[in-house]
């Protein structure tokens, strides 16, 4: 290791800098700048004379356990302690191979500066000018082990300044060895482990001695953002990219060889990490909450700040939720599934009343610690109530009708020509919205998504709290089909808005807060935003709430009804069974349901969202209903026009025939004659609906005739299949 040597080629350019700048912007200048320079001098007296001395570093504040309740406040979910879970270990049990990892992630320069790095916090000052933010820090090493020991985490220029002075003082009282070894036997690591010692034993199971290099470097990776980098978090991904990296740097800075570190990169460490094995009820909502807690208040606060935090977790619900979990996922085996993820929260004021991310949060063979209700995942048809939800803004009814027949869209963006087909292979002929959306057919739910407009669709999904669809250009006519990823809480979250007449509210975790001095946090008493209309949130109310609706395909005798309760529902499935989903609700509970595998596997063909989600979404909501009042959905307004297609009205596309003749017979006229003797069919002139409406203005202007999607769907209807004619693919 290097050891301490004062930077005399620094502080010589720092006077050649002035030297020169002397001459370029005249002496005056300079007089003035250097007074500044001695008031800030003075002022650092005064803060060298009234900071704690260096000596200080041998005690330690006492720090206060922050608890986490549920919303009764009378189950303990999780408590964090502050340095209770810390071992102190020598100089000489602390490994190279951790000073080194440490070094290349914190501080490379830590041995050649003294205790301060001026030219970073120039950098870093003029960024954060620039950002009008306190954003960046540049501290070294010895300025974190002052903050971490005397200071707090808040982002002031005052404490800023005040850790500069006091790592001055730590770097004249100390050597660099044993400033080092202060802050490996001083910083956090998460989970409770404080020092390298406490963080080998809690993720490794070992002495800090024992560690191996690529166990160093994945170490030195959690100081910069616990919570975040946690590897009992979600965030995994991260956690490895900035262990790599260190390796890289370690490499770089010549610290250890490159075979070694080639060794290194090729290490599965995520794999050896040992069980969560603190004291923790619902883990995932836990780390969901502590991830808000520390956004809010730093994690210094979290740690050390004796905070009792009242969550909005309903404890029944979360124990109820978990059970109908485990017990689904026994039953989806069978099915290939090893996992599955519930949320469930009120949709009139946003609280998130249960949350399982995994079926067991520690079990390692299924990725139990990953929180899936946060990870995007594909959701199939369950994505297809915003493109109706978009389609009813504009104008078009859950009585419009469309043609369900084999139609070519158009090359997809891949050069392909795309093609959908439904879920059974076969096409039923004309159909309402109503009935495409209950019966989940993809030919429809393809022309509707069109209708409504891609991007509209994706601006309304937002509005609706849905913000994965980032990349626009990725997404086409299949982002209704699932194309797009999506969070299992966000789309709950959404179907909520649904529920709620179409008034949002912001999925929540926390009640409230107490420190101390008292109440320091209370949610907000808020009436939400109204982010969709409520005759659009009622018609898809009535649309997935519509059990006979839903016959032609599910039956009537289906897992999304509840007797004797009004609930609305809809399921999900991606291509080759990676996902299944159910979202449904009543008027005061929304809850959604994944199952599938962490590690993306395909499940078994067959692994519907009907027959491995939905059930786990029944018993968990009709357990939770027990008992309760049926509240019904409001009804909406249907709409009364002429327009063809628009409300109903065929345009008499569609009639009774008089099979020996040929002749058309009337509706009245064919309910008494005998039905041997007639068919129903087409009429030999008959259309789609862009012929007669524009689809950015359904109710007012003309057709567009120059509409690129309208010669293609007339096509469509040229040698249309009758409903169940094509053999299921």
């Amino acid at each position: 290791m290097r050891h301490l040597q004062f930077p005399n080629d620094r502080m010589k350019r720092i006077f050649r800098i002035l030297g020169i700048a002397a001459k370029e912007i005249g002496h005056g200048i300079v007089i003035v700048a250097l007074l500044l320079l001695l008031a800030v001098f003075t002022i650092g007296f005064y803060v060298y004379f009234t900071t704690p001395s260096a000596d200080a570093l041998l005690t330690r504040p006492v720090a206060q356990t922050t608890t986490i309740y549920d919303r009764s406040g009378t189950h303990v979910l999780y408590k964090i302690h502050g340095e209770e879970n810390r071992k102190v270990i020598a100089h000489d049990d602390i490994p190279d191979d951790v000073r080194h990892a440490t070094l290349a992630a914190e501080d490379d320069d830590f041995y050649d500066h003294i205790g301060v790095d001026f030219f970073s916090i120039a950098r870093a000052f003029r960024e954060n000018i620039r950002n009008s933010a306190l954003e960046q820090g540049a501290s070294t090493i010895t300025q974190q082990l002052a903050r971490n020991v005397f200071l707090s985490r808040e982002k002031t220029f005052q404490r800023k300044f005040k850790e500069i002075v006091l790592a001055l003082k730590i770097e004249q009282h100390y050597t660099k060895d044993e400033i080092l070894d202060f802050y490996l036997n001083e910083v956090p690591y998460g989970s409770n482990a404080y020092g390298i010692q406490s963080a080998a034993e809690t993720f490794f199971g070992k002495d800090a001695g024992d560690l191996s290099l690529d166990e160093a470097a994945f170490l030195a990776a959690l100081p910069k953002a616990t919570t975040y980098y946690s590897p009992y978090g979600n965030h995994a991904e991260e956690l490895i990219a900035r262990q790599k990296n260190i390796l890289t740097r370690i490499a770089e800075l010549g610290f250890a060889d490159r075979i070694a570190i080639e060794q290194a990169l090729t290490k599965d460490t995520r794999s050896r990490v040992m069980p969560f094995l603190q004291p923790i009820d619902a883990p995932h909502f836990v780390f969901y909450v502590k991830e808000q807690l520390e956004q809010k208040y730093g994690r210094d606060a979290v740690e050390r700040g004796g905070l009792d935090v009242y969550t909005t977790l309903d404890y029944d619900l979360q124990k109820n939720a978990e059970k109908v979990l485990r017990e689904g996922v026994i039953r989806n085996k069978a099915f290939g599934a090893s996992n599955a993820a519930l949320v469930s929260l009120d949709p009139t004021n946003g609280e998130v009343l249960a949350m399982v991310g995994s079926v067991d949060y520690f079990d390692q063979s299924i990725d139990g610690e990953v929180n899936v209700a946060l990870r995007p995942r594909q959701p199939g048809s369950s994505f297809k109530p915003i493109a109706y939800a978009k389609a009813f803004e504009k104008g078009f009814q859950p009585e419009t009708l469309l043609h369900d027949v084999r139609t070519n869209f158009g090359p997809d963006g891949s050069g392909k020509e795309y093609i959908p087909q439904n879920y059974t292979g076969q096409h039923y002929g004309l159909v309402s919205m109503r009935q495409a959306l209950a019966n989940s057919l993809n030919v429809p739910a393809v022309k509707t998504l069109y209708l409504a407009g891609i991007d509209a669709t994706i601006d309304l999904a937002k509005r609706l709290g849905i913000n994965t669809l980032t990349d626009r250009n990725r997404y086409g006519l299949s982002l209704v089909l699932g194309g797009g990823e999506v969070k299992l809480l966000e789309l709950t979250g959404a179907f909520g808005v649904f529920a709620n007449d179409g008034v949002r509210h912001e999925p929540q975790g926390i009640l409230k807060i107490v420190d101390s001095t008292g109440v320091i946090y209370e949610k907000p008493k808020h009436q939400g935003d109204r982010v969709l209309n409520q005759d659009v949130a009622r018609k898809i109310n009535s649309i997935l709430s519509d059990n006979a609706a839903r016959a032609l395909i599910f039956g009537t005798a289906t897992p999304l009804t509840i007797p004797g309760q009004t609930v609305a529902a809809k399921t999900g499935t991606t291509q080759e069974f990676r996902d299944a989903w159910t979202i449904g609700y009543a008027t005061t509970l929304a809850t959604g349901v994944w199952v599938g595998n962490n590690d993306n596997r395909p499940m078994r063909a067959g692994s519907d969202g009907v027959y491995v989600a939905a059930p786990i979404w029944n018993a968990f909501m009709k357990n939770v209903l027990a008992g309760k009042k049926s509240e019904a959905f409001g009804t909406y307004e249907k709409l009364e026009t002429d327009k063809a297609m628009l409300a109903g009205d065929t345009g008499g596309q569609m009639g009774y025939y008089n099979k020996k003749t040929g002749e058309r017979i009337s509706e009245e006229k064919a309910s008494k004659m005998d039905r041997d003797k007639l068919e129903k069919k087409y009429s030999p002139d008959f259309h789609d609906i862009l012929y007669y409406v524009n689809k950015d203005d359904p109710l007012g202007s003309s057709p567009n005739p120059d509409d690129p999607m309208a010669l293609l769907w007339e096509k469509s209807l040229q040698n249309p299949q009758e409903e169940g004619d094509e053999k299921k693919q």
